[in-house]
């Protein structure tokens, strides 16, 4: 397969190829060279599809990359995705756009993210197509990491614990630059409905799920706060009873979410493409928020018993993953975060990495 780049530059536009650029401006006299100091910043993402896209899109409309690139197996859907984009650039932030069924491409990345995945055949069992996706990887991480040694690599493919855990293997990276973005959007989804339930700014609403991305993840009931309130202390002091079968219920919601989006219209992409690009920025200018990421976990709140990677609240910047912040948990919190590790890494010992 050719590779399919950028469309050509619009500089050799005149006659016999000649660089209009030069006769467009008339340069400034005696003027320094740019200063070496300004960071040019390149995302690169793997995977055109839906989620693949969403990033894409997402990131651009939020000046987050000088330059994205998007790779995939698709030569036509490739071009076609790059040039539809590339066709907006009036309305957008001056972003180069490339694209290439050839990982080099993607060299001096500064963010990889990776969301291709093997889809789910009819009858097919989800280890067997975990497997296939491990497969999938072999073919993916390498390269990224051959092209771009110093990038911080992104998992979005589902599942992205087990698949996060696999890159990291893959890579020989260190632990702080291979995330995945976990339940980051979990957490999304469980501010909005606590704001809904309140009828407040999901901005003002600080809660976390953590654990793994799925059925086993735990909502950290103890440390909500609204407006900087601790609500459930704030209820018992108040003597305000509240049911906790309606918190359950807020947390099965998250759970059965996707599910009900898939369900609706086939598949996730536009929440999962805001939240790949709020890490990604989150990353790339070095803010120093917490997110709550799939990182090493092992060593942290108690998880033991093997390497595996989980969501917990984790300080991101430019280094990649920088810490994971202490936030207190009741015992029942704590036991159902190792519990959810222990289902991960159930899933991992049936693997055949090849390693």
């Amino acid at each position: 397969m050719s590779p399919v780049h950028k469309s050509s530059s619009g500089s050799s536009l005149g006659p016999g190829g000649l660089d209009l650029t030069q006769a467009f401006f008339k340069p400034i006299s005696s003027a320094d060279p740019p200063s070496p100091t300004k960071r040019h910043t390149k995302i690169s993402v793997v995977g055109a599809g839906n989620v693949g896209m969403a990033i894409a899109q997402t990131i651009l409309t939020q000046d987050v990359a000088d330059e994205l690139v998007i790779v995939d197996v698709d030569p036509d859907k490739l071009r076609g995705e790059m040039l539809d984009l590339q066709h907006a650039a009036a309305f957008l932030p001056r972003t180069k756009i490339m694209a290439s069924v050839d990982y080099a491409v993607t060299v001096g990345s500064d963010l990889c993210i990776v969301t291709a995945g093997a889809r789910q055949n009819p009858g097919e069992s989800r280890l067997n197509l975990l497997q296939r996706n491990v497969s999938l990887f072999r073919n993916i991480v390498p390269p990224l990491v051959k092209y771009s040694p110093d990038t911080i690599l992104l998992i979005v493919s589902n599942p992205v614990d087990v698949l996060t855990y696999v890159t990291w293997k893959l890579s020989g990276f260190p632990s702080n630059r291979v995330l995945g973005s976990g339940t980051n959007l979990d957490s999304s989804r469980f501010r909005f409905l606590i704001a809904d339930h309140l009828d407040v700014n999901a901005q003002d609403v600080q809660a976390y799920i953590v654990g793994e991305h799925g059925d086993s993840s735990v909502a950290l009931w103890s440390s909500i706060s609204v407006g900087g309130v601790p609500v459930l202390n704030f209820l018992e002091k108040q003597q305000i009873a509240y049911e906790k079968e309606t918190l359950e219920n807020i947390h099965k919601a998250v759970v059965e979410s996707a599910y009900e989006v898939i369900s609706l219209k086939g598949y996730t992409s536009w929440a999962i493409g805001y939240s790949a690009a709020n890490l990604a920025r989150s990353i790339l200018r070095d803010q120093r928020k917490i997110h709550p990421v799939s990182v090493l976990a092992k060593g942290f709140y108690g998880v033991e018993g093997g390497d595996v990677f989980l969501s917990l609240p984790a300080q991101l910047g430019r280094g990649g993953v920088l810490g994971v912040a202490n936030i207190h948990l009741t015992d029942e919190e704590a036991q159902r975060l190792r519990d959810s590790a222990n289902t991960i890494l159930e899933v991992q010992a049936q693997l055949n990495l090849g390693i």
